[in-house]
C-alpha cells in the first residue's frame, strides 16, 4: 500500500472500523479497579479482568458514565445493594465500545445490573467462610479461655472516629467506678487501606500481648459498603490466629461480617462492647462477693463446730501434761549424771594421750625424714648423669659442625680446585651478569686472573 495517511485520518478509520465492528450494546463483567468524579458530574472508570486464582491483571479498559446517566445509576445501584460503586467491587454494566483520536478505546456504560453485584459479593463472602472452616480456623478464636476480670484492652481504632468516643466514654464512665486500662491502635476502618491496616495494628499487639487481656476491632455505624472491608479473608484469619480474645463492635445492626463471625464475642456496636466489659466486671465482683461470703459462713460453721472440742481437749491435756514433765525431768536427771560420769572418764584418758602422741610424733617424723633423704640422693644421681650426657652429646654435634665449617671455608674450597669469578667486586652466578669486552677477575687458591670476555656461548 503506498498511499500515505495523517495520524487524524488513521484513527477515524480505526473509529469507523470499530463501529461496524462492534455497533451493539455488551453486557461486560468486570472489577472497579479505579473511580473517579469530575467536577461536571462524570464518573471515570478503570475496569479491569483479574483470575480468581491469580493477582496478575489479564485485561483492562477506561470507561466512563456520563453524568445525566451516573445520578440515576448511581442512587440505583446503592438502594438496590446498599454499597456503594468503589475500588474492588466487581460489577455487571451494558456498555457500548467507543474509539476517541486523542483519548483511545473506552467504554460508555449506559447501565448496571445490581443483582449481579449482591450475588457476586454474597458468593466472595461464603468463599471465605468455607475456606477458613476448610482450613479448620473458624473457631479458634472462640476457643481462647476469656478473662475474668477484662481490663486491659487493646483497641483498634480510628481516633476520630465516633465509635471510637463512645467507646471510651461508656467505659470510663461507668456507675460502679471500675478503672479500665486502654490502648489505642490507630489506623483506617474504612477503604482500601483497612485491611492492612487492622492487620498490622493485630501484629503490633500480638508482640506486646502480654500487657493485654483482650483485644477491641470497633467503628461507628455506616454503609453496607462499609462493612464489607471486614468480609476480607485476610483480617478474619488474622483474628482466628491471635493469642488473644477478639472483641468486635463494627457498628451494623442488620448483618455480621465474617471478621465478627470467627472472633469470640461479636456486639453490635462499640457501646455494646463497652458494657458488655463493664458487665463482666461487674460479675467478677458479685462472684468474689458472693464466694467471700460463702467463705465466712463455713468458717464461722467450722469455728463453731471445734470450739468446744478445743475446750474438751484442753481439759483433758494438763493432767498428760504434767505427767509428761514429771517423766521428762527424771529422765534429764539421769542423763545429766551420766554425763558428769563420762566427763570424767574423759578427763584421766585425756591426760595420758599427750604422752603417747609426742613418742609418735617422734617415731613418724624420723622415718619421714629418712625416705626424704634418700629420694634426694637419688634425685642428684640422676641430675647429675643427665648432664653429662648432654654435654657429652653436644661436644659431639659440635666438633662435628666444625668440621663441617672447615670444608667449607672458601680458601679450602679453592684448593679443592674450585674458582670465584667476580665483576666489579661482585661474584658471578649467570652469564647474562656480564657482557662483551667487560673486564671479570677469577680468584684461584693462589692468586687472581684478570681477562676479558671475548664471546658468551650458551
Amino acid at each position: 500500500m503506498t498511499e500515505k495517511l495523517s495520524l487524524t485520518e488513521l484513527q477515524l478509520i480505526i473509529r469507523d472500523s470499530l463501529y461496524l465492528a462492534l455497533p451493539d450494546m455488551y453486557w461486560v463483567i468486570a472489577e472497579i479497579s479505579e473511580i473517579k468524579e469530575n467536577n461536571a458530574g462524570h464518573c471515570y472508570l478503570e475496569l479491569i479482568e483479574k483470575h480468581p486464582e491469580e493477582k496478575n491483571v489479564r485485561a483492562r479498559a477506561k470507561a466512563i458514565i456520563w453524568s445525566n446517566r451516573y445520578r440515576f445509576l448511581k442512587s440505583f445501584f446503592e438502594n438496590i445493594t446498599g454499597e456503594s460503586l468503589m475500588e474492588g467491587l466487581k460489577i455487571l454494566v451494558k456498555t457500548k465500545v467507543e474509539y476517541h483520536e486523542l483519548y483511545g478505546l473506552s467504554l460508555v456504560i449506559t447501565d448496571i445490573d445490581p443483582a449481579f453485584t449482591i450475588g457476586e459479593m454474597a458468593m466472595k463472602r461464603q468463599l471465605v467462610i468455607k475456606k477458613l472452616e476448610e482450613e479448620g480456623v473458624f473457631s479458634m478464636n472462640k476457643e481462647i479461655d476469656f478473662p475474668a476480670v477484662p481490663q486491659r484492652i487493646a483497641i483498634i481504632s480510628s481516633k476520630n472516629a465516633a465509635g471510637y468516643s463512645d467507646f471510651i466514654n461508656q467505659l470510663t464512665g461507668n456507675s460502679s467506678g471500675y478503672i479500665f486500662y486502654t490502648a489505642l491502635i490507630e489506623t483506617a476502618m474504612q477503604g482500601t487501606e483497612t485491611e492492612q491496616g487492622v492487620i498490622s495494628a493485630l501484629d503490633k499487639i500480638a508482640l506486646n500481648s502480654d500487657l493485654f487481656d483482650l483485644v477491641v476491632i470497633i467503628r461507628g455505624g455506616g454503609s453496607q459498603s462499609d462493612l464489607s472491608w471486614f468480609d476480607s479473608y485476610n483480617i478474619a484469619y488474622h483474628v482466628t490466629q491471635f493469642p488473644l480474645p477478639v472483641i468486635t463492635g463494627i457498628g451494623h445492626d442488620k448483618d455480621m461480617s465474617v471478621t465478627d463471625m470467627v472472633a469470640n464475642r461479636a456486639l453490635k456496636t462499640p457501646t455494646a462492647v463497652a458494657d458488655f466489659l463493664i458487665d463482666c466486671v461487674t460479675g467478677a465482683e458479685n462472684h468474689l462477693i458472693e464466694v467471700s461470703s460463702e467463705i465466712t459462713d463455713i468458717s464461722r460453721i467450722i469455728i463453731e463446730k471445734n470450739r468446744n472440742r478445743i475446750e474438751t481437749s484442753g481439759i483433758r491435756l494438763i493432767p498428760l501434761s504434767r505427767i509428761m514433765i514429771s517423766e521428762i525431768k527424771d529422765r534429764l536427771s539421769g542423763n545429766i549424771i551420766e554425763i558428769i560420769n563420762i566427763g570424767k572418764e574423759h578427763i584421766i584418758r585425756a591426760g595420758l594421750a599427750p604422752a603417747n602422741q609426742e613418742s609418735r610424733l617422734v617415731s613418724a617424723v624420723k622415718s619421714f625424714s629418712s625416705g626424704k633423704k634418700s629420694v634426694l640422693e637419688r634425685t642428684i644421681q640422676n641430675l647429675t648423669d643427665f648432664t653429662t650426657n648432654a654435654l657429652d652429646r653436644n661436644n659431639i654435634r659440635v666438633a662435628g659442625l666444625g668440621n663441617t665449617l672447615s670444608i667449607l671455608k672458601p680458601e679450602n674450597v679453592l684448593k679443592r680446585g674450585y674458582t670465584i669469578t667476580s665483576f666489579i667486586g661482585r661474584i658471578l652466578k649467570k652469564r647474562d651478569q656480564v657482557k662483551t669486552d667487560d673486564l671479570i677477575d677469577t680468584q684461584f687458591s693462589d692468586g687472581v686472573v684478570r681477562s676479558r670476555v671475548v664471546e658468551k656461548n650458551g
